[in-house]
């Protein structure tokens, strides 16, 4: 059985920094893409990465790119969103997820199919506020 748990999230001040973890059970971490979509209140969802399993490509929007790092650990079966200089904007609920199916992610059309995936966390809450 398929789970993803985040954990990590939490109250920082502008500037700050939080590392995200996504324990993955059921399959191994580097088997699909996995990636991490936030969504805040009244704002649609939004993809902030992901890492391909089949070249360990990283992806970023504009707007996270330069503050925020993911990572894969296998040996753990784990995947970290490293995000530093964090900004008020980024306050949202954060989760991890795959399709299960997909080696490689890149952009739009892989989080469209991530936000109807069931393969998902229940997510973790990040506030970013002084």
């Amino acid at each position: 059985q398929v789970h993803l748990v985040e954990s990590g999230g939490g109250s920082v001040q502008p500037g700050g920094s939080l590392r995200l973890s996504c324990a993955v059970s059921g399959f191994t971490v580097d088997s699909y893409a996995i990636g991490w979509y936030r969504q805040a209140p009244g704002k649609e969802r939004e993809g902030v990465s992901c890492i391909s399993s089949s070249d360990n490509s990283t992806y970023y929007p504009d707007s996270v790119k330069g503050r925020f790092t993911i990572a894969r650990d296998n040996a753990k079966n784990t995947v970290y969103l490293q995000m530093n200089s964090l900004k008020p904007e980024d306050t949202a609920v954060y989760y991890c997820a795959t399709d299960k199916f997909s080696t490689f992610c890149s952009g739009y059309y892989y989080f469209a199919a991530l936000y109807a995936t069931d393969y998902k966390g229940k997510g973790t809450l990040v506030t970013v506020s002084s």
